[in-house]
This record gives C-alpha cells, sequence and structure tokens, in this order.
C-alpha cells in the first residue's frame, strides 16, 4: 500500500507498526456555513479512513473545530451574538450534513475552546525550551530556533521575507514569527494564561489536539492542499520542538482544490457553493461519486452537469443488483476484488476502484443473462461499494428527499432525547418512525435508517 506524502513528494509505503492507525483531519472553521470544498475534504478522508478499515485496520479519527478565530470574532459580531453561538449554530448544521453525505462520525470532534488548559500547556513547554517568547500579553514561536521550517511547503525563510502572509508586529524579534498566544482586545472572548487574557493563534490549537489525543507522532495527518502553508508548516515546527524532533507526522495527505469555472471556489470572489443549498439539488450519491471520479489530489472543477451525470452512473450500478441470479455456474469475484485493492493500494485511486465497479456491474447483467449465479457478485458489488461510502441498497434515494430531511430531524431529535435520558420520547420517536416503515440502526454513537422492506 502506498500513499502520495507531501514531506517527501513521493510515493511511500505505508506500514504500521500494529493494526491501529491515528489520523488527525483539519476541521472547519465555522464563521460560516459549509462550503462543497469542505464536502469534498470531508468525502476523501472519510473514504481514506474506510478504505484503511476495510484492510482490517482500526481508526482513530480526530477532526477539530477552529471555534474561535478572527474570522469568527468578526462574524459573531457583525450578527451581533455570542462567538460560541454561531460556532455551535454552524458545527451542528455540519455534522448534519455530514451525516447525509454518509460521511462516518469522527472518533472525536475537539474544539479549540475546550482544550484552553492542554494549548496553554504545550505554548508554556514551547517558551521553557526557548522556541517561543512572551512580549506584552502575546506569544510568538521562533521560526529561527527550528532549523527545518519550511521543509512542508519546500520554503526557506529568506524567501518568505520577501512577499509571503506575514502578520506585521513591531512586538515580533524576527517577521516570521508566528502567534501562539494573543493579546486579549475589546469585543473578544478570552482566557486567562499565564501571559494575560488572551486566545489561541490558530496553528497551536491543531498540535496541542492532536498530540493530546493521538499523541506525540502521528500516522497521517490531512486537510486540503491550502492548508500546507502556513497551517501545516507552522503545526509541524511548534510541535517537533515540543516532542524533541520527533515526527510529527508520518504521512502528510492532501487533497486538491476545487474549481467553479476558471476560477478556484472562494469565498472573497463569491463562487461558494454551500453544502446544504448543493444537496437541495443534487442526492449525496451523485455528489461523492463527482468528488470520487477525480484523483484526491488532483484540482477538480464543479459543475452540474457533472454531478447529474453521475446519477445515471448510480442506476447502472444500483440495476445491477435487481438483477435476478439464476441457478448455474457462480460468478467468480476475486479478480474484482484485487484490481479494486490494487486500485485503492496505489494512493487511493478511486477512478479506476469506481471503474471495477461498473465492470463488476456490466458482468453481473451479462453473466445473469447467461444463466450464472450472481448472487455472490452482487453482495462483492455491495461490500466495495459501501468502502466508497456509496449507498446502493438504500430506499431512501427512492423517496422525497424533503422526507428524508423530515426523518433525519427526527433522528436527531432522538439523539437529544437519549443524550438527556428521556428515554420515553425517544422510544415513541423509535416507534413512530416504526409505524411510518422506517427502521434505525443504531452503533458506534450514530443512528442510521433506511426504509422497511
Amino acid at each position: 500500500m502506498k500513499l502520495y506524502n507531501t514531506l517527501s513528494r513521493e510515493n511511500q509505503n505505508f506500514n504500521v507498526t500494529n493494526d491501529t492507525v491515528n489520523m488527525y483531519v483539519c476541521g472547519i472553521t465555522p464563521y460560516d456555513s459549509a462550503h462543497l470544498g469542505h464536502a469534498m475534504s470531508a468525502i476523501v478522508f472519510d473514504v481514506i479512513r474506510r478504505y484503511l478499515e476495510f484492510k482490517g485496520f482500526k481508526v482513530n479519527y480526530i477532526q477539530n473545530f477552529t471555534d474561535v478565530d478572527d474570522k469568527m470574532i468578526k462574524a459573531a459580531n457583525l450578527q451581533n451574538i455570542e462567538v460560541s453561538e454561531l460556532a455551535d449554530k454552524n458545527i451542528a448544521e455540519y455534522l448534519h450534513e455530514l451525516k447525509t453525505l454518509n460521511v462516518k462520525v469522527a472518533t472525536k470532534y475537539p474544539k479549540a475552546t475546550e482544550e484552553i488548559p492542554a494549548i496553554i500547556d504545550l505554548i508554556s513547554q514551547l517558551i521553557e525550551n526557548k522556541f517561543a517568547y512572551a512580549i506584552d500579553g502575546d506569544v510568538y514561536f521562533r521560526v529561527n530556533s527550528d532549523k527545518d521550517y519550511g521543509k512542508l511547503s519546500n520554503r526557506k525563510v529568506e524567501d518568505l521575507l520577501a512577499g509571503a502572509r506575514l502578520e506585521i508586529d513591531e512586538n515580533k524579534e524576527f517577521p516570521a514569527d508566528f502567534a501562539l498566544w494573543k493579546k486579549h482586545k475589546k469585543n473578544e472572548p478570552f482566557w486567562p494564561s499565564p501571559w494575560g487574557n488572551g486566545r489561541p493563534g490558530w496553528h497551536i490549537e491543531c498540535s496541542a489536539m492532536a498530540l493530546k489525543y493521538l499523541g506525540d507522532s502521528i500516522d497521517i495527518h490531512g486537510g486540503g492542499l491550502d492548508l500546507v502553508f502556513p497551517h501545516h508548516e507552522n503545526e509541524i515546527a511548534q510541535s517537533e520542538s515540543a516532542t524533541g524532533n520527533v515526527p510529527f507526522a508520518d504521512f502528510w495527505v492532501h487533497n486538491g482544490t476545487l474549481g467553479y469555472g476558471q476560477e478556484k471556489m472562494s469565498k472573497s470572489i463569491g463562487n461558494v457553493f454551500s453544502i446544504s443549498s448543493a444537496l437541495e439539488k443534487f442526492s449525496p450519491d451523485s455528489l461523492r461519486m463527482f468528488f470520487l471520479s477525480s484523483h484526491y489530489r488532483s484540482p477538480l472543477v464543479f459543475s452540474d452537469i457533472a454531478v447529474n451525470s453521475q446519477e445515471k452512473a448510480l442506476d447502472r450500478l444500483r440495476n445491477a443488483l435487481k438483477v435476478q441470479s439464476q441457478n448455474g455456474q457462480v460468478l467468480e469475484v476475486q479478480s474484482y476484488v484485487d484490481r479494486f485493492i490494487e486500485a485503492m493500494d496505489d494512493d487511493f485511486n478511486t477512478p479506476i476502484a469506481l471503474s471495477v465497479l461498473f465492470d463488476l456491474s456490466r458482468d453481473i447483467n451479462r453473466e445473469a443473462t447467461d444463466g450464472k449465479n450472481v448472487n455472490q457478485a452482487k453482495g462483492t458489488l455491495l461490500e466495495l461499494s459501501n468502502v466508497l461510502g456509496v449507498k446502493l441498497d438504500s430506499k431512501k434515494n427512492e423517496k422525497d428527499s424533503d422526507v428524508n430531511g423530515f426523518i433525519d430531524l427526527l433522528i436527531d431529535l432522538r439523539s437529544v432525547m437519549r443524550d438527556k435520558k428521556d428515554f420515553e420520547s425517544s422510544d415513541l420517536i423509535r416507534d413512530r418512525l416504526t409505524d411510518l416503515g422506517v427502521k434505525l440502526e443504531d452503533s458506534s454513537g450514530e443512528t442510521n435508517w433506511d426504509w422497511i422492506d
């Protein structure tokens, strides 16, 4: 199994010492509704996780929320609400959208505001070891203290000084130094610290969370290509400085950009589509298929035509499951499984993996017509599609999307009731949904549903 490592800029053998893979993926800053670029990244890393689990690994999957930063504060102030209220609203919306997109629930979703003690401890350690310094309530990382700074993005410090995005601050010892802790300003949330009231900088939170929940060295660190610099570069610098140059992550995995027409999707340009608006127009599976039809590291251009074409492709796969099996010779499936694994072992080549599914669906149709037993083949088609998170056997696809949304809402309400230990109400929701022909399955902290046959 080979993965492309942004750090080494080449495909490397993926080897772990045990059956557990520790994986950290940078999540969203919930200052607004999540957009399709977020959906693309979530689906890419969901498939990576699913495939690792298919290979027999247990995956500890951590995805953070940056629920306090400059953008959060600005957006909350414009709406005249607390930053925490804005974050809670957008996080809840995003998690619901991920569920609709069939993205598996993370092992944990830590929030920056809930990890302040760990962040302060990490900053204190960096100051103690001379990798950081405090000035008038602010704390900065000494970039020049890290001889390897720039190794992920392949940038040199002198090049940064020549025109990169540097935060101008007269208090800095060196212009490229970046903030670990920011002094409290008016109309901003704050927490007490050894350096005075303030809040964490952007980069330090991810290091603190990864080190806390996954240890000094993790197997895979993921995120969008736009995070390579400065975010992931700074994560490496502060994390490895704190742990004594233990490699922070063995593999750095980055998904490509999502564009619209000739431009990259960007809020500043105004061509960003929210996940919710896309789900009003397209089915979850067609969006997932669209993202997987291109290699995860390649740039992808969004269009209605491209997504709608995936519905026809999905119909080809679903129709294969409706074929009546015959009593003849069993259609052998191992060659399809081998080809699927070969594609996914090659840096998660989902376009090739999908082509295997279409070949299998074609042969199911053809061989059943010739009298073969295709039941095992149909089961394999379901199993492999599930590795990609594509639902082929769900009757939800045959129902109205508005009805599906209402059922999802009732299930979310039931989860709230269960958290409050109001089991009478949660059982009532389950019983009424059962009466309406909806079956629920609770597992691993999440609830899935489908229509009863």
